[in-house]
């Protein structure tokens, strides 16, 4: 199969959608690999690296997409990318379209056939293309609000873990999953005290197993969320319904009453944020104001660190990516249920359940839509 990697263009995004060395094993399958000059130079591998690899290099995007039979991406296509998407090729990355109606109807005209990342599934449970990333936002956001927290930058002025005779700042972490569980273990080794709010039992049993005393668990009811968010300094916002967009734990009632300075870190704003104040930010502008709270919700936080991210994505996502390489999609799909529940849209048709509920398109099964 033809394979390319075109460079991520989405503000200050330097992950890249195959690593030298996940091109290396693409190539050993038999599979050609296209790579757009400079894409990997955000994680330190250059145009000879990815040649050395196998890989031929293109001088533009145009030219990977022309070419190209699957796309393989880390973020969702910008408006000029979804534009060059033809009939029947394949993207795979992250879409995240639940909160995104514009890609999704770009996306469905392209008669492409999308497989996001974040809806595939794992045996096990949970989400295994998505966790890496969530590992590592759930990680950031504690520094991003340590940041926030700076009197500079808006907030009041505090340091999470205080200082001997001065109290550590709380932070309230919404969701106990995969990015609540280690915003938690940075947010622990601060100092400061944590709150995790969830409604899932086990996930708050084992907060509870890992954490000790340290962290004190918290049933989510709107009275508990509440209660905690406005005595926060800082609150994570991490929850997450598979494919369907993030439910406003955070209401702007509960934003107005919040102490002056506080910060919000919403890490669920690519799903559309569990905050009702929270609007995708960037990198390049990562925070505003709303009634003297600051919201950080930048929608591609793992960016900031591509290195780490871009090899801790490669690891979950090359096996697929060379399942599909290797079959083809269809086949790829029948054999792999899990990669099948990646499927979002194809072929003019939304084959995700909870983003055609998000966005009212009918609603099509992945296995119609491959029979076609």
């Amino acid at each position: 199969m033809r394979v390319g990697v075109p460079k991520e263009i989405k503000n200050h995004e330097y992950r890249v959608g195959l690593t030298p060395s996940s091109v290396r094993e693409m190539v050993a399958h038999g599979h050609t690999v296209t790579v757009e000059t400079g894409a990997g130079n955000g994680i330190g591998a250059s145009d000879a690296v990815y040649e050395k690899a196998g890989a031929k290099i293109a001088a533009r995007a145009q030219d990977v997409f022309a070419i190209a039979e699957l796309i393989v991406k880390v973020k969702e296509p910008q408006a000029g990318e979804r534009a060059m998407l033809r009939d029947g090729q394949i993207l795979f990355t992250y879409l995240h379209l639940a909160p995104d109606p514009q890609q999704c109807a770009d996306l469905v005209q392209s008669n492409a056939v999308c497989i996001a990342y974040e809806t595939v599934t794992q045996a096990a449970g949970g989400l295994p293309l998505l966790a890496p990333m969530s590992e590592v936002a759930g990680r950031m956001s504690i520094q991003a609000g340590a940041f926030c927290l700076e009197r500079a930058h808006g907030g009041k002025g505090i340091l999470l873990g205080g200082v001997a005779g001065v109290p550590s700042a709380k932070i309230v972490i919404l969701g106990a999953g995969v990015v609540g569980s280690n915003a938690a273990q940075i947010a622990v080794g601060t100092g400061a005290q944590v709150v995790v709010i969830d409604r899932n039992l086990e996930a708050l049993r084992r907060m509870d197993r890992q954490f000790g005393a340290r962290v004190m668990t918290v049933f989510s009811n709107q009275d508990n969320v509440e209660k905690h968010v406005l005595e926060a300094d800082l609150v994570i916002g991490g929850v997450l319904i598979p494919g369907a967009a993030a439910p406003k734990l955070v209401t702007r009632q509960m934003v107005q009453a919040m102490q002056p300075g506080a910060a919000i870190v919403d890490v669920a704003i690519d799903q559309g944020g569990c905050c009702e104040t929270a609007r995708a930010t960037t990198h390049a502008e990562p925070t505003y104001m709303v009634d003297d709270v600051v919201h950080y919700c930048v929608a591609n936080m793992p960016g900031g660190v591509p290195r780490t991210s871009t090899y801790a994505l490669n690891n979950a996502t090359l096996p697929f990516a060379l399942q599909i390489a290797d079959k083809g999609w269809r086949k790829a799909l029948q054999d792999d249920p899990h990669l099948r529940n990646g499927l979002n849209v194809a072929f003019g048709k939304v084959t995700c359940r909870e983003v055609a509920e998000a966005l009212d398109y009918m609603w099509e099964s992945p296995e119609s839509v491959m029979a076609m």
